[in-house]
């Protein structure tokens, strides 16, 4: 059987795509080779004409996540005058908390973002600092651009790591008003398309 000239990049889109949201939903590390490509259907073996290693492709993964993550949160020249509101009460969102594989890689594989080489390290600090730039822009204040992007992701992990939804709730809308409140974001408007306010 000849496959077209296309399908190898198509088998590594879709094992890119299904291994984002297998790692963000289990973690990365927890799942094998096996399990990652069967969940497209195909056998371990074929993994390494795509990646040289496993490594190869947590790299792949975080690098592409975080560029998507990026461009969505730090917005660009026609993103309204509230972007910045607007992806805080996002990225707060029960919605975000309850759905990992949809949400931001940060939040989910931390710990072992944290323990990866150099490279993969490289590509998170360039995207949260591009992030970080275009918020201090928007809200002329460079340390408390850090500290949002500290604090959302400090409060979805939270919000994760409790078991009650009561008290998911109460943090993450603790945490929406204490940025109203501390930050002065202006602009009150929904969460983000696809997004369901906690």
């Amino acid at each position: 059987m000849r496959y077209s000239s296309t399908h190898k990049q198509e088998v590594r889109d879709k094992l890119m795509a299904s291994s984002r949201a297998i790692a963000k939903r289990g973690g990365f590390e927890a799942t094998g080779v096996d399990a990652l490509m069967g969940a497209i259907g195909m056998t371990g073996g074929a993994f390494y004409s795509h990646f040289p290693s496993k490594q190869a492709l947590f790299e792949a993964l975080i690098s592409e996540e975080v560029d998507n993550s990026a461009d969505m949160l730090a917005g660009n020249e026609d993103s309204p005058a509230d972007h910045v509101a607007r992806c805080l009460r996002g990225y707060l969102s029960s919605f975000h908390v309850e759905n990992p594989a949809q949400g931001c890689a940060l939040t989910a594989l931390g710990p072992e973002i944290a323990r990866a080489g150099p490279e993969v390290r490289k590509a998170v600090e360039a995207s949260l600092k591009r992030t970080q730039k275009n918020w201090s822009d928007r809200i002329g204040d460079s340390d408390a651009a850090w500290a949002l992007i500290a604090q959302c992701v400090g409060a979805v992990v939270l919000a994760r790591a409790v078991e009650s939804d009561k008290t998911r709730k109460e943090l993450l809308a603790a945490s929406r008003r204490f940025i109203d409140q501390a930050h002065a974001l202006e602009h009150p408007c929904s969460t983000s398309p696809g997004h369901k306010k906690a």
